[in-house]
């Protein structure tokens, strides 16, 4: 990677509106309906107050679709307009390119990820009558910062892999959204679905342990980190193939 490649993926993420739109609805739901829903429940709802992390990220679990999406049409959109050509012929050599991608969803995921996090516990701090500091509240903090760029990231390695923004959405979005969060509720299920990126990551911004997760919480963040590097890898490599 390279300044001026990653300058011409700035250049593409400003002036495209279905790149930056993603983003910047990430944070409004992240930081939004954690406030909104802590402003009708408040302490009626227990999960709100029992763990702190449930109810300061309860808006993520709707934040993080438009990352899922963001982090697919990076680079989908190219795959899917023959684009990419155009960008290998500005940038001929694939890993510069892939690495100037990267660094570009890092970058905006670290950025969500920020004012997603620090809106979202103002927001609950605002509305809910529970104790949201202590011990745990850095890492909590520190694992609400980092998710969304982790996400970000594996999910256009995944795309990548893929070569296809219609699998890559077909794939992740109900993944993400739907699937793992019902699967996480089934016993028999738990055991796998608890080392899926998501859930692991999610798991490092709970504030109290799980006695059902064979883990601990910065175990969690590293477990997601590992598989945002394994599908970043994935992603080049399948680039590189690519006849394109």
């Amino acid at each position: 990677m390279n300044l001026n490649a990653l300058r011409a993926e700035r250049i593409k993420l400003t002036t495209l509106r279905s790149l930056w739109i993603p983003p910047l609805l990430a944070v409004l739901l992240t930081a939004g309906v954690t406030t909104a829903v802590g402003a009708v429940l408040r302490d009626a709802d227990h999960h709100l107050t029992d763990d702190p992390g449930v109810g300061v990220f309860y808006g993520l679990n709707f934040g993080q679709a438009a990352l899922v999406s963001f982090g697919v049409l990076l680079i989908g959109q190219e795959f899917n307009t023959r684009m990419l050509d155009v960008s290998l012929t500005a940038v001929p050599r694939r890993r510069r390119l892939y690495g100037a991608k990267l660094a570009l969803g890092a970058l905006v995921g670290l950025g969500a990820g920020v004012l997603g996090t620090a809106g979202a516990f103002a927001g609950y701090a605002a509305t809910v009558p529970a104790g949201w500091h202590g011990p745990a509240f850095v890492r909590a903090a520190t694992a609400g910062v980092l998710y969304p760029a982790l996400l970000v990231v594996f999910c256009l390695g995944v795309t990548a892999r893929l070569g296809n923004l219609t699998a890559a959405m077909g794939l992740l979005t109900p993944t993400v959204f739907l699937l793992s969060p019902l699967l996480a509720g089934v016993p028999g299920a738990r055991d796998a679905v608890q080392f899926l990126p998501d859930r692991a990551g999610q798991y490092a911004m709970r504030y109290t342990d799980d006695p059902r997760t064979t883990y601990g919480h910065w175990t969690g963040l590293l477990i997601m980190a590992l598989w945002t590097a394994l599908a970043a890898y994935g992603g080049l490599r399948a680039l590189q193939r690519t006849g394109r």
